[in-house]
């Protein structure tokens, strides 16, 4: 049984990064909808309760109104924002629509430090508010632990038992002594153990996999990015040559990448076969130019193709993934079926012909955790240090319609991009890196000749986990050398254009 945090979730835009932030404490943590809390009522693993924020307020129709029953005043409960509001409300607090939203950097005072939730931080110290409902007056039944010059009640505690609300988000960065407040309500309040470390998730995930499977065998698609590699090392510690790992050319990776990757996994004593597709994926692409039909169509054939190679091997059981845990939380609304914004590669799509059964080794981690456990495993540094590479591939950073021919040239402007980085020492300190051929072409003069040709936008961004990214601020003239590049190399490039978008509100992929 493994001890765990619960996280509640009611819909906030900061609930991945609350759970983020409990697992940099090494303690192990899970998110679930706020419909879901009666199941764990008396759970003998559940350690304390975490209730996120919410874009709701506590006086809408319809407003989370969780459930628990069986677990407040029985392990202790951390409302943030929204959740603290919930828990006001419930015991007599006044609770108002605020006048004025309370939204940015401010400052606690009245810092009650001899609560378990202070302790080590003192009065001044910065947090971020982000709330249009304010908890305005206390009743009888809680105690006041800080306040701000506009929130008389921006922390407090209920009497006799271990349930605290703060309107503030610690777990964002501008909340600066945040991680030690949630270390003091995990680690000393929940009296959680640390040992949800990348080594402690190796050696268990070894042992479960090796019980799990036994003499079975398994069947991997691997893409040349983290999850599927650190998977599959899992796996192979776990069975051995059992593990049958099979990767795609769908004709839309980077230049020789195809080549690369696959001498890398070898080297790495991997059971692996490539299988040179490429022919049929840029033949299904054809005529394509939305970028939900292109996607379907690369996932509809990867399945057909990785279906016929791992048929001609037997005794087949398992199918592996390479899941990780934003992709299956994602897939969990707090209201109930989400939106779709695009489809996923990892979610889904098993054709029931296979007739196999799943093995996710990662769908516990996050993105972030999953690079320090290829870490703890040795992973090759030139794969564990990779950027992010869209299933998809280039399909969605050439838009419109594809072609062989606009698929090589997008090659040669991402060489280019992603070389000069490397060259200029900053690879490493962006995120994501790519480049976008448009469906625009402009007019440019070369030598003495007008030119009308493509225009490309090049994408680097700065993140955690791809949740949220802001645009990389490279320097100009590293900037001018890529695009000088480009345009002299590239033949049917006349323009260089770069994105200055965040996500949100633009999306790290432009499709």
């Amino acid at each position: 049984m493994q001890n765990k945090v619960l996280i509640l979730d009611h819909g906030s835009q900061y609930t991945q990064l609350l759970a983020r932030r409990v697992r940099e404490l090494d303690v192990y943590c899970e998110i679930h909808p706020f419909s879901a809390a009666a199941k764990f009522a008396g759970d003998p693993s559940v350690r304390g309760v975490i209730l996120s924020g919410s874009p709701a307020s506590v006086f809408d129709p319809g407003a989370p109104d969780t459930n628990l029953k069986g677990l407040q005043g029985k392990v202790p409960v951390l409302g943030v924002c929204y959740g603290a509001q919930l828990l006001a409300k419930r015991a007599g607090g006044e609770v108002v629509r605020s006048t004025v939203r309370e939204y940015g950097r401010v400052f606690l005072d009245n810092i009650h430090q001899e609560q378990p939730l202070f302790v080590g931080i003192h009065p001044g110290t910065q947090v971020w508010m982000s709330h249009g409902d304010s908890i305005v007056k206390a009743s009888d039944s809680m105690e006041i632990m800080a306040g701000t010059h506009t929130v008389p009640v921006a922390a407090f505690r209920l009497k006799g038992e271990d349930t605290f609300g703060v309107q503030f988000h610690p777990e964002v960065f501008h909340s600066t002594d945040g991680l030690k407040l949630l270390r003091n309500f995990v680690i000393e309040v929940c009296n959680c153990p640390a040992e949800h470390s990348p080594r402690a998730f190796v050696d268990e995930s070894i042992e479960t996999l090796s019980a799990q499977l036994g003499s079975d065998h398994v069947v991997l698609a691997l893409s040349g990015g983290v999850d599927s590699s650190v998977a599959a090392m899992l796996l192979d510690r776990a069975i051995g040559k059992n593990l049958h790992c099979i990767f795609v050319d769908n004709g839309l990776l980077r230049k020789g990448e195809y080549a690369q990757v696959l001498e890398s996994y070898r080297h790495m004593g991997l059971n692996i076969k490539g299988v040179d597709a490429s022919a049929r994926f840029l033949d299904a692409l054809k005529g394509l130019d939305d970028p939900e039909a292109k996607r379907k169509a690369i996932g509809r054939t990867f399945i057909e193709v990785f279906d016929a190679e791992a048929k001609r091997i037997s005794n087949i059981k398992w199918l592996a993934q390479g899941t990780i845990y934003p992709d299956v939380i994602e897939s969990v609304s707090v209201h109930g079926p989400s939106v779709t914004i695009k489809s996923h590669h990892n979610v889904g799509g098993l054709p029931a012909q296979m007739n196999l059964k799943v093995v996710e080794p990662l769908r516990s981690l996050f993105k972030d955790e999953v690079r320090r456990v290829g870490r703890a495993l040795g992973l090759d540094p030139a794969i564990l240090g990779r950027h992010p590479f869209p299933g998809p591939g280039l399909a969605i950073r050439i838009l419109g319609d594809i072609t062989p021919e606009k698929v090589t040239l997008l090659q040669e402007v991402d060489h280019i991009f992603i070389s000069e980085l490397r060259a200029a020492g900053l690879y490493d300190q962006v995120w994501q890196a790519g480049a976008i051929l448009l469906p625009v072409r402009s007019v440019g003069v070369m030598g003495d000749e007008r030119t009308y040709e493509n225009a490309v936008a090049l994408r680097a961004v700065s993140s955690t986990d791809g949740m949220t990214a802001d645009w990389c601020h490279l320097p100009y003239e590293t900037l001018a050398r890529i695009s000088n590049s480009i345009i002299n190399q590239v033949k049917g490039v006349n323009r260089v254009v770069y994105d200055i978008s965040s996500k949100p509100p633009a999306t790290i992929e432009w499709e």
